[in-house]
Parts: structure tokens; C-alpha cells; sequence
């Protein structure tokens, strides 16, 4: 009388297969992750400038006040979500530009406060060199990596 069961070849062989599929599965996992987190990306950058624009069209149409020579855009990233005063409005509203700041995917420490995990552009600085200043008049990832479209993160 035989007994039923799998040979140790078949048992082998099954195995060998099933790690084969997982190491093919493995890159496009990650190949997935980042382009995830890309879309988190744009959509963040996206909000953020839109944001901005908006504080300045405010600013430029008088519901902000403006230091003369001043350009416009807000001192910081906490203006957008904290609200300031519109100056234009009798009853002395606060306008809101963003819900809150969001976080940079690409940013590596979960504890710094959202709009610290940017980097900072005022109007003053170059474009081909960003630095912070008197207003934020853009903003950019701080991640020195390339994307999947070959440009790097920083310069999206």
C-alpha cells in the first residue's frame, strides 16, 4: 500500500518557485512606494504654492496689510494655516489659506513639525539658488534624491 503525500523534490521545487515569484514581486513593491510618495509630492507642492499664491493675490488686492517694499507673500508657512487679519473686512475676519501645512514624503524624521520639512525660497533669492529670507515665496524638498521622471526631488 502507497501513502499519499508530496514527494521532498515536489515540496522543493514548490518552494524554489514560490521565492522566485517574491524576488520578481520585491522591486515593483518598492517601484510603487515611490510612486506613491511622488504623487504625495506633487500634490503637496501643488497646495503649498497654491496656497501662496492666493496670500499674495490677497496681499496685492488689500484684504492683508503690507510693509512698503515688502512683496507680498507671507513671513512663514504657519501664515497659510494660522490666518491673518483681512484688513478689508469691516467686521475684522481672519482669512485662512490651507487647513495645515503638509508634510514632505521624502523628509526622513516624523517628529519635525510639517513646515519645517521644506525648504524655503523668499522672493529676493535666485531660483537656480534658493535661499530663505523675509517671506516665503516658495517652497521645495529638502530630499536630494532623483525621481522616476529623472529629475531631482529639489527641483520639482
Amino acid at each position: 500500500m502507497r501513502s499519499r503525500g508530496f514527494t521532498l523534490i515536489e515540496l522543493v521545487m514548490t518552494l524554489a518557485i514560490v521565492a522566485l515569484m517574491a524576488t520578481a514581486a520585491m522591486p515593483l513593491a518598492q517601484l510603487v512606494a515611490k510612486r506613491e510618495k511622488e504623487v504625495e509630492l506633487r500634490a503637496a507642492l501643488r497646495d503649498i504654492r497654491t496656497a501662496l499664491d492666493a496670500y499674495k493675490v490677497a496681499s496685492d488686492t488689500g484684504h492683508i496689510h503690507k510693509e512698503l517694499g515688502a512683496s507680498g507673500y507671507p513671513p512663514d508657512l504657519k501664515s497659510l494655516y494660522a490666518g491673518v487679519e483681512d484688513t478689508a473686512s469691516p467686521n475684522k475676519t481672519m482669512l485662512y489659506f490651507m487647513r495645515r501645512v503638509p508634510r514632505d514624503p521624502f523628509f526622513p524624521d516624523g517628529k519635525v513639525a510639517a513646515e519645517e520639512t521644506w525648504g524655503l525660497r523668499s522672493y529676493a533669492s535666485p531660483p537656480d539658488d534658493p535661499q530663505p529670507g523675509d517671506d516665503v515665496y516658495d517652497v521645495y524638498s529638502l530630499d536630494h534624491g532623483v525621481g522616476l521622471n529623472g529629475v531631482h526631488y529639489h527641483d520639482w
